[in-house]
């Protein structure tokens, strides 16, 4: 009989009741029992969702990030979190964030850990810290706790652990020691946490090490080798699962790993399967990824079937089904959704009809195709239906697609040229200041527009109410003393979604939440056609703005590779076409904002680098239609308008130049938690243009001083040209609240006019 099991479930709550228990705590409104007691209540709930599995994932559930979970589970929380006393959570959470819950006002915080993407999704973890003085030590209560829990229910768990290799090589080093070399100190403490679990009664344990689908030197290579030959005198069997792309030259490294069982990501690397069927040695077990659990459309199984009942008569009960990888990264259930047509509806799989998707692949293998006939013939219909519809299809939209020349993403002048007419127009001082784009997203701006959605408040009356928190935002920017104002976005309930909502070719769900980090969840839209802008979308709101103040303000529009990579995206055309199809209609909001006034246009391209192939071999495909999308959403404008771009938690290094032929004015990025390291790369290369690099950490509630943004933009300018320099946070401060922004903008502009005084 085929095994079922799942890599791991959205942890925050079909309602985000995760979100708002977090949130509630930090704000002191909620003890840490109370918070705990969520926790308990959803994973007991997630359980039961996925009841039907012969093994459930323990260990997934989290309070912020299974790394920094990993992190807390191997005693290697930052030295500077350790020493500020309080409980394992009070702990966890400084290390997160910088706070805890409601922290004493004598109490500063710390500096919260750097964030990154995790691979080539758009979830952030909280980079473990290394050094060469690193000791690990084991802490399993977490895992102890959630495997009685799960037992309680009557179910078989299977505890779900970052791998050794993947967990150093998705950490970083904070001096010029070498983080592989600590994998012989850390392997008897993975040794001895199988073994914890062994004491449980565990059978399976899951170890991730998705670093195996990524470009791997021999050290690394080896560094597998090596730890698993150590690990595999520990009594549990281990299933090593790999996910999100191809094993390529590591196929034969993960094949003959000494474990009991290897996950593949059947969904990026289809055509690995056969090989890894046949290569596998007959005592292992092999969990294909057959649903895929990064995109919310529905699996065609009859297809699926026809490709893996021959991998089942080879293997038998060798083989184990699973979705492709956690299904952290998707919606949890389609059934709230009561606002999506039908025809939508039936294209749709959530986390939950994704797991009754893994049942009837495993009733069909078991049974045979009868049993579950109905189902199938379901399932067909719908991908039937979305190839042929006429929704999904607009023959104008592709033949201007097709028509696309290069000249379109070309600016009239050089940099050099264009930027002088700039700064004679602007007429900004050295160091000039200005935000990322949104403000303080109060409960009442919510309710505002809520109440606008559920059609309690006129569009007049909507209209007015913006109008106030757009005026207030104005106002505040100019008592600051900002130089580049921005409208605060209050409009807006999210960079992505707002823009979706006004495009054809977009649909929205009502409850499609997933987390991007810690309590900070999106709701991505769904691209499921061919993309057309019927009207301008910002220009009413933008020249309101700038109605209210003589300085000048920023037009703020989402970029069209963000755009679809925030998106579920389409999966019957290549990314590429689609993101050409956001570029021409971005390109006609820039080019309306421009002709209404607007001469500052931000086009933020946040998650550019999280679409990068993991592979740096498939990297140049992508960044060249990436840039080219950018160039021509941009660059049709005048020299004298000025472009700006925003990138959140981006390493440069290894991209610079392609970042530079976007050709923007002024790039924006995060910096602060970094200290300014993400500037290195910018050491060994002449960038360009102008820089903003952000030195206000916007995900911490953290206030900074305005001595620590001086030193930050002096190290700045070590790297940079002080006059190339802007000073800004570094993100958007929808999330933060208004008593913390003003001190820290304030201390910012502070900054920002001492450094004209001293820095040369």
């Amino acid at each position: 009989m085929v095994t079922t099991h799942n890599l791991g479930f959205p942890r925050i709550g079909a309602r985000r009741e995760l979100k708002f228990a977090q949130e509630s705590f930090w704000k002191g409104q909620i003890s840490q029992e109370e918070l705990k007691t969520t926790g308990a209540e959803l994973r007991h709930k997630h359980w039961q969702n996925q009841r039907q599995l012969d093994l459930v994932p323990v260990g997934d559930f989290s309070f912020y990030d299974q790394v920094l979970d990993m992190s807390a589970t191997l005693g290697n929380l930052p030295k500077r979190v350790k020493e500020t006393g309080g409980t394992e959570l009070d702990q966890y959470f400084r290390a997160a964030r910088g706070r805890s819950g409601q922290e004493t006002t004598s109490f500063e915080g710390v500096h919260a850990g750097e964030m990154t993407k995790w691979f080539d999704t758009n979830y952030h973890y909280i980079v473990p810290e290394f050094h060469q003085h690193t000791r690990f030590q084991l802490n399993a209560d977490r895992l102890i706790d959630q495997i009685a829990e799960a037992r309680a229910q009557g179910l078989t768990p299977k505890p779900v652990i970052i791998g050794p290799v993947t967990y150093l090589w998705l950490g970083k080093t904070k001096d010029e020691s070498d983080r592989l070399a600590l994998l012989k100190s850390l392997l008897p403490v993975y040794s001895e946490l199988l073994d914890v679990l062994s004491a449980q009664g565990v059978e399976w344990v899951q170890v991730d090490e998705p670093a195996l689908v990524t470009d791997l030197d021999a050290d690394w290579r080896h560094a597998f080798t090596l730890a698993y030959h150590h690990l595999k005198t520990c009594a549990p069997k281990l299933l090593v699962a790999t996910y999100f792309g191809e094993l390529r030259e590591n196929l034969q490294l993960a094949c003959e790993l000494p474990v009991a069982g290897l996950h593949l990501d059947a969904i990026s690397a289809p055509q690995e399967v056969a090989r890894v069927v046949d290569w596998l040695p007959p005592h292992k077990q092999l969990s294909l990824g057959v649903i895929n659990g990064r995109n919310v459309w529905r699996t065609d199984l009859e297809k699926v079937l026809d490709w893996l009942e021959p991998a089942y008569q080879k293997l038998g009960a060798r083989l184990w089904l699973a979705p492709s990888c956690s299904l952290l990264h998707v919606p949890v259930d389609l059934d709230s959704e009561e606002k999506l047509d039908s025809e939508l509806r039936s294209w749709l799989a959530f986390a939950i009809q994704k797991l009754d998707e893994l049942n009837i692949l495993a009733t069909a293998l078991n049974d045979g195709r009868d049993v579950v006939r109905e189902a199938l013939a379901s399932s067909s219909s719908a991908a039937q239906s979305r190839r042929t519809s006429e929704r999904v299809h607009n023959p104008s939209v592709r033949s201007r697609t097709t028509e696309i020349r290069a000249e379109l993403g070309q600016r009239q002048s050089p940099y050099s040229e264009r930027i002088a007419i700039q700064q004679e127009k602007l007429e900004l001082p050295r160091f000039p200041t200005t935000t990322i784009g949104s403000f303080p997203q109060t409960p009442d701006i919510r309710q505002t527009r809520l109440q606008f959605r559920k059609g309690e408040l006129t569009e007049a009356n909507y209209t007015t109410r913006i109008r106030e928190e757009v005026r207030r935002c104005v106002a505040e920017q100019e008592a600051l003393g900002l130089d580049v104002l921005v409208h605060g976005e209050a409009e807006r309930n999210d960079m992505v979604e707002y823009f979706g909502e006004q495009l054809d070719g977009y649909a929205f769900s009502q409850f499609g939440w997933v987390q991007s980090y810690g309590s900070r969840c999106v709701k991505p839209p769904i691209l499921f056609g061919d993309i057309a802008r019927p009207q301008a979308m910002t220009v009413e709101w933008i020249n309101y703005a700038q109605s209210l103040t003589e300085k000048p303000l920023k037009g703020m529009l989402t970029g069209p590779v963000t755009i679809l990579n925030w998106s579920f995206v389409r999966d019957d055309q290549p990314r590429r076409d689609s993101c050409f199809q956001l570029a021409l209609a971005i390109r006609e909001e820039v080019l309306d904002l421009e002709a209404a006034g607007v001469g500052i246009i931000q086009i933020d391209e946040a998650a550019l680098r999280e679409g990068l192939p993991l592979r740096q071999s498939d990297w140049a495909n992508y960044l060249d239609w990436s840039i080219e999308a950018f160039r021509i959403t941009a660059n049709g404008v005048r020299d004298e308008t000025q472009i700006h771009t925003h990138m959140c938690y981006s390493e440069f290094n290894d991209i610079i130049e392609s970042i530079a032929r976007m050709d923007a004015d002024v790039i924006t990025i995060e910096t602060s938690r970094s200290d300014m390291e993400l500037l290195d790369a910018f050491r060994g290369f002449q960038y360009p243009n102008d820089i903003g690099p952000g030195v206000y950490d916007i995900h911490s509630p953290n206030i900074p001083e305005s001595k620590q943004i001086t030193a930050l933009m002096i190290k700045a300018a070590e790297r940079i040209p002080a006059e190339r320099l802007w000073v800004n946070p570094d993100c958007g401060l929808k999330t933060r609240q208004w008593d913390e922004v003003l001190p820290a903008l304030k201390n910012m502009v502070a900054a920002a006019r001492e450094l004209r005084e001293t820095v040369q």
